[in-house]
């Protein structure tokens, strides 16, 4: 059978998505784990790894991107730490990671994948925030609205289609990323084409990344609705009269 024969067999087969315990497993009474046979448990799995990176990241990099974006200060900053953050390559940190006290697990996969979404998440409040227009902000400190209170309800309404549109961008890209976490004895998706190559089961492999491909599309089809419901509707409106 050809290896697009056997991603078919692999995907077709129920016990692919059950496995041999379901979605959970009960491994000592009261204590249940996902099982690691199962794509069903191993996209839950996967899908909570990507959150909590993204939701680490995000705790970080929003209040420090808004707050510089306001002030209009550390740009070059901000573009540094961006450029490095995606320049240190996701596998290495894992490595280094699983190595040390962290230790191998989802845990060192969600640290790793958290300073892969940090970049997109801080650059784009940075940047939303920032290209504000001056003369709004000074239209709203002149009706005596106070610092805070321009940043809340002025800029941040504004700048919110661009952290959306980073938001989005750091999910999916963590989601893709996550894959790697098999290699250090994590779980999630990359399980499935981790074993498909131990055991030289090609099928499996390319049915796993099939898998991982179709979870992106829709995290980000999922992100880019919530991103456009969140925005305001005076500018969506403008978005679509520019484009």
């Amino acid at each position: 059978m050809s290896t697009l024969g056997d991603a078919w067999a692999y995907l077709t087969d129920p016990h692919s998505w059950l496995g041999d315990y379901g979605v959970l497993r009960e491994v000592s009474p009261g204590e249940w784990v996902l099982p690691r046979d199962s794509i069903l448990a191993l996209t839950i799995e996967h899908l909570g790894m990507s959150a909590g990176a993204v939701l680490a990241a995000a705790a970080l990099a929003l209040p420090l991107g808004v707050l510089l974006g306001h002030v209009r200060r550390g740009g070059a900053a901000t573009v540094i730490v961006s450029n490095v953050s995606r320049a240190m390559p996701t596998l290495a940190l894992l490595t280094l990671f699983a190595a040390s006290a962290i230790g191998f697990g989802n845990r060192a996969v969600v640290l790793a994948a958290a300073i892969f979404a940090f970049p997109p998440i801080l650059t784009n409040a940075y940047t939303g925030m920032a290209d504000v227009d001056p003369d709004l902000r000074e239209a709203a400190l002149g009706q005596g609205l106070t610092r805070f209170q321009v940043a809340t309800r002025v800029e941040l309404p504004l700048a919110w289609p661009l952290i959306a549109a980073g938001l989005r961008t750091a999910t999916t890209q963590t989601v893709a990323t996550v894959p790697l976490a098999a290699l250090v004895a994590g779980g999630g998706l990359g399980v499935i084409i981790n074993t498909g190559l131990a055991t030289q089961r090609y099928g499996q492999v390319l049915a796993g990344g099939l898998i991982v491909a179709v979870v992106c599309l829709g995290v980000d089809a999922l992100m880019g609705l919530l991103q456009r419901r969140l925005t305001p509707a005076a500018l969506r409106h403008r978005t679509l009269i520019a484009s």
